[in-house]
């Protein structure tokens, strides 16, 4: 049986997009060139995606949510797009270029993640996170920047065991 997947009315996809098992894409959707979607994952109606994005499997992206080139997101995540549920006023997340959202991360509706910003998985974000900045916990709090956090990379790719 070849994959199912959804692809709604009025998307516009980039060309190199990637859309694995299962993916559900809604109405009025722009995707950006070379776009990597992740099985069971959800994007909704009138989100736009930048270029170079890469969103893993299981991952919802909300109504009107806005995301960046360059940008990851963790296996799992969440952005949600109602701060007060259930309201008749909705709004989606903006995710700036160059951000990572880690695994399993819950962003609430409204919130911008800042060029460059990385979120740590597992967290829930309930406030616009600054650019450059290294967020985690729950609530997500700045722990430090992203020259600290490209740095520790660095070492964990060179087989240090330096990951905290």
């Amino acid at each position: 049986m070849p994959p199912i997947n959804f692809i709604g009315k009025n998307v516009k996809l980039g060309t190199n997009v990637k859309i694995w098992n299962f993916a559900y894409v809604g109405d009025n959707t722009e995707i950006g060139d070379n776009v990597s979607i992740g099985s069971l994952a959800h994007v909704d109606y009138g989100v736009k995606i930048g270029n170079d994005v890469k969103i893993e499997g299981l991952v919802y992206i909300a109504p009107l949510s806005v995301i960046g080139n360059g940008v990851f997101i963790g296996p799992n995540a969440v952005l949600t797009n109602d701060p007060y549920p259930p309201s008749s006023r909705m709004t989606g997340v903006i995710v700036e270029d160059f951000a990572a959202l880690g695994g399993g991360s819950v962003i609430k509706a409204g919130v911008k993640i800042g060029r460059k910003a990385v979120v740590g998985m597992g967290s829930v974000v309930i406030r616009d996170v600054p650019p450059e900045t290294v967020v985690a916990g729950n609530p997500a709090k700045p722990i430090y920047g992203r020259d600290v956090y490209e740095s520790k990379k660095r070492i964990w790719e060179q087989g240090g065991a330096n990951y905290r």
